[in-house]
């Protein structure tokens, strides 16, 4: 019976009452009106109670005579028995009491998100025969899951997913779960049960929904014909370690909405019907190993004649070829998803149709085409993400400009700036934007309005983009107030930036490749990173830069004009990584507190015109890894402290050269096992070399080589560079990112004494060494040629005596060899390697020695008659030379003075040639006509 309505005023406002009254019951913890609950079951819920930990008072409602108002609890209107316990995220722990069972009309069963101790799941919630709905999503069970709960047959809802500690050894139970709509045993361990899941789940036809992310799945039963899973909805196997192409059998599943199988390990094509999953929202297909194209795969969802799809991620794969044109079919796309691909070409014009877009992330591809003008009638796009590709040609406002809901921007291309931002200069966008991310596009030669104008932004890296321009401090006072990372390097922007910057939220700054001048700010922020390098700042560090940035971790301001002295706050900065403040004007003393960094891993202070002793706090940190302090003035003795660390020093790379440094190369350094380049060239240093140079392992057997991120760990992987000039091969040379490759040793230029160790014979993978400029006496060692990695070897300027070893000849990779100025005497050794390094100026100031490349003949050589091993050597030449004019001489006259002399062969053979020609003559035009007719036969 239908009902009636009334224009009756108070009828009217009765019916509002009625309505306000269901409302609130509906609102309520209960949805009784007057009927309380039974006795019984109140009795139960509170021995219930009793059983289980209430750290934040959450069940302190379960009082009085009424349970069915007690919070999380529903009854049934009409007999007051307790059907719904719903406790979710009440952060209960303790025990689970069987006095549930006493509650016969229990439906609904809700513990989700509370932490019950690693226990196992109690067996007997298998008994609760009237369950609809069992959640115990993320509450902190563990153990093997009860096959008891195979006998719930009422069960539609079954929720165990995020419990890390559960596990199962067979799901047949799951038989038992007729009735079942939503299954989630998400990071449920079902290593144990193998191939057999897949089985036990298609027994189950009612099911809807089935989240089997995180369970260590590895394979699927690709035997089976089909699934009886006809009613699935969402299929999530997020996470697993599946080895297997994708399946046939999901062309069945024709109901699908949701398909989400990253990050496994499938392989092979995405086979096309897939695209035939016309139901399909979201397909989720990222991180795994698939290949090949998708555009068959797109053209079937575009022929789709209510297509669905709203999200598609294919990132992290191995496809290749052109985005098709069908793509733009895709009406309802919203997110679009195909990073770390090798995709190729120009993103199609068709795109433009994806009108409810608003996510396009292309990154990390080999799109080396144009952006389409209908890139700008993406109204609603987000975020845009093209970065790591080699996109080309020009953006102008057509792009831009109908993108109001712009908020992340990023796109990056090859060092030739190949793509070129044509827009107005006094052109504002619709679009503010808090992520910004240029690098390598041509957006200058001025700073744009559009970009002063985007006062949202929090992360902004315009990088290499072409600007020289002046840029006021004001913009950059906005910037740094609001923002958390900011890249402006590799530019030439002209500007001073505000005296003061303060900011709670910044971690990065890079403006290092700029022209900023004026003194470094006094920044008081809580960043970890600062890059200034290769600016125009002067003045003086801040003395209390210490304080005011505490947090920093890395510091370069090298390449600069920056004078003073280096303030002792800076040993503050606890947790100070790198430092760099090379090539600078800084004068007066290191300050001696080097100690308290005990993360301290990089150090360069050289070319600057610092000043006395190198404190002995800076030697002894434990892992450092490159110490430069070189083209100095310091002075003193090179003090390493004993046993000054626990384990062996990590220190890399030495480099004191150019300074004033006196006394005795100590012993202590021969503890730094992992040295590969030492460079102590130019100084005043006295004594012999010590012997014990041999334990420097790395340059003996060769570590493996060195990650130079991973080495100095810098945070996104940037590389700032971290230069260093080493003497090798006759010049300078600047190493920046492989400066960890060099290995060499430089003593160069001091005033050394006693004789060349034989222990650094032993380091085979020396590939520089330089001892000249010495006082360096006796014989060059025998087993100088077990250095077999040497490229460049300077023992000019010493008093070296004796013959040169023969062994140096065996020396493949030598290209720069000097001897000159010693009391060396001998023949010079020939062959291999030497025969290349034929300049006298290598040999010249010895004035005992003789033979190549010198003018001065070895005793024996001038007058002397020829050997028998010379007349030998002439006599094989001889005999060569009439070896060849006698073949010559056969063979041409064996067979051209045969067919002079006989015409019967002579005939024969041209015979035989002009059949071959006929031959090859034929086969080439009958080539020519099949070829034409496949083509014509294409054509129609």
């Amino acid at each position: 019976m239908g009902i009636r309505h009334s224009n009756n005023p108070c009828s009217s406002l009765l019916l509002c009452f009625v309505a306000l009254l269901l409302l609130v019951s509906s609102c309520s913890g209960n949805s009784n009106v007057g009927v309380r609950c039974m006795e019984s079951e109140r009795q139960q819920l509170l021995d219930f109670k009793e059983g289980l930990m209430d750290p934040f008072g959450r069940l302190s409602s379960w009082v009085g005579l009424d349970c069915c108002k007690w919070q999380g609890v529903r009854c049934k209107n009409r007999t007051g028995h307790v059907t719904v316990l719903n406790l979710q995220n009440y952060h209960l722990g303790g025990t689970i009491k069987p006095s549930l069972l006493h509650l016969k009309h229990l439906t609904h069963l809700n513990l989700a998100e509370n932490f019950f101790g690693g226990t196992q799941i109690p067996k007997f919630l298998g008994m609760l025969n009237n369950l609809r709905y069992l959640d115990l999503y993320s509450s902190g069970y563990g153990g093997e899951i009860p096959p008891h709960l195979g006998n719930l047959s009422h069960l539609q809802v079954l929720n165990l997913g995020g419990n890390f500690g559960l596990r199962a050894e067979s799901l047949v139970w799951l038989s038992g779960l007729s009735s079942l709509e939503s299954l989630d045993l998400g990071r449920v361990d079902l290593y144990d049960v193998r191939g057999s899941w897949l089985k036990a789940v298609n027994m189950l036809p009612s099911l809807v929904r089935l989240y089997l992310d995180g369970c260590q799945l590895k394979s699927l039963d690709l035997t089976l014909p089909s699934l009886n899973l006809t009613s699935l909805e969402v299929l999530d196997l997020f996470d697993n370690p599946i080895k297997s192409p994708l399946p046939h059998w999901f062309s069945n599943l024709t109901n699908l909405q949701v398909l989400d199988l990253r990050s496994n390990n499938f392989y092979g094509s995405i086979p096309f019907w897939i695209g035939s999953l016309c139901k399909l929202r979201i397909l989720r297909l990222n991180s795994n190993r698939l290949h090949g194209g998708i555009m068959g795969v797109l053209d079937r969802f575009s022929a789709c004649q209510n297509n669905s799809l709203e999200i598609l991620y294919l990132g992290g794969n191995y496809l290749v070829g052109s985005l098709p044109q069908s793509l733009g079919a895709l009406r309802n796309l919203q997110e679009l998803d195909l990073n770390t691909n090798f995709f190729w070409g120009s993103i199609p014009a068709s795109i433009g149709n994806l009108s409810s877009l608003e996510l396009l992330e292309l990154s990390d591809n080999n799109f080396n085409g144009t952006i389409p003008e209908s890139f700008g009638r993406l109204a609603k796009l987000s975020t845009v993400s093209l970065v790591a590709n080699q996109m080309e040609g020009v953006l102008t406002e057509t792009h831009l400009a109908n993108l109001t809901r712009l908020d992340a921007f990023r796109l990056t291309t090859y060092h030739n700036k190949s793509l070129v931002f044509n827009l107005k200069h006094d052109w504002v966008p619709p679009f503010r934007l808090t992520t910004l991310v240029l690098i390598n596009c041509l957006i200058g030669p001025s700073f744009p309005v559009w970009l002063l104008v985007q006062t949202n932004l929090s992360y902004v890296i315009v990088s290499n983009a072409g600007i020289s321009d002046i840029v006021e401090e004001e913009w950059f006072a906005r910037l740094f107030s609001s923002c958390w990372f900011v890249d402006l390097s590799n530019n030439s922007i002209t500007a001073k930036l505000p005296p003061r910057i303060y900011s709670e939220m910044l971690e990065k700054v890079d403006l290092s490749r700029n022209n900023f001048v004026g003194q470094i700010p006094l920044w008081e922020t809580n960043a970890t990173q600062l890059y200034l390098q290769r600016n125009s700042f002067s003045g003086s560090i801040p003395e209390n830069i210490g304080e005011l940035m505490p947090r920093l971790k890395t510091f370069f301001v090298s390449r600069n004009q920056i004078s003073g002295r280096l303030p002792s706050s800076i040993c503050k900065m606890m947790g100070l990584k790198f430092l760099s403040v090379s090539h600078n004007r800084l004068s007066g003393q290191l300050p001696d507190c080097w100690n308290k960094l005990r993360s301290l891993k990089v150090v360069d202070a050289s070319n600057n015109s610092l000043s006395g002793e190198i404190p002995s706090s800076l030697t002894s940190l434990c892992h450092l890894i490159l110490l430069m302090l070189g083209d100095n003035n310091l002075h003193g003795d090179i003090l390493f402290p004993p046993n000054s660390c626990r384990q062996v020093p990590l220190l890399y790379i030495l480099q004191l050269r150019s300074n004033l440094l006196g006394g005795n190369i100590p012993e202590e350094i021969c503890r730094l096992s992992n040295m590969r380049s030492l460079d102590l060239s130019n100084n005043h240093l006295i004594g012999s070399i010590p012997k014990c140079l041999h334990n420097f392992t790395a340059l003996k057997y060769g570590n493996r080589s060195l990650d130079y991120e991973e080495l100095f760990d810098l945070q996104d992987g940037t590389i700032n560079e971290q230069t260093m000039l080493v003497g090798t091969k006759g010049r300078e040379l600047e190493y920046s990112r492989t400066l960890l490759e060099v290995k060499n040793i430089d003593l160069s230029e001091n005033n050394l004494i006693g004789e060349f160790p034989k222990g650094i014979c032993r380091l085979a993978f020396l590939d520089t060494l330089n001892l000249s400029t010495n006082y360096l006496s006796g014989s060059i060692p025998d087993n100088i040629g077990d250095m077999r990695w040497l490229e460049s070897l300077d023992l000019s300027v010493n008093k070296f005596s004796g013959p040169i070893p023969s062994s140096l000849s065996s020396l493949t990779l030598l290209n720069h060899l000097k001897l000159s100025n010693n009391n060396l005497s001998g023949r010079i050794p020939t062959g291999y390697q030497l025969q290349t390094l034929n300049d006298s100026s290598n040999y010249q100031g010895n004035p005992l020695l003789c033979g190549v490349p010198l003018l001065t003949r070895c005793p024996g050589d001038i007058n002397s008659p020829p050997t028998p091993s010379s007349l030998g050597g002439s006599k094989d030449k001889l005999w060569l030379y009439l070896s060849i004019a006698m073949g010559y001489i056969v063979g041409f006259w064996g067979v051209c003075g045969t067919l002079v002399m006989k015409e019967s062969w002579r005939q024969a053979y041209f015979r035989y040639v002009d059949e071959l020609k006929e031959k090859l003559l034929l086969w080439i035009a009958l080539t020519i006509a099949r070829s034409r007719r496949m083509i014509e036969k294409g054509n129609n």
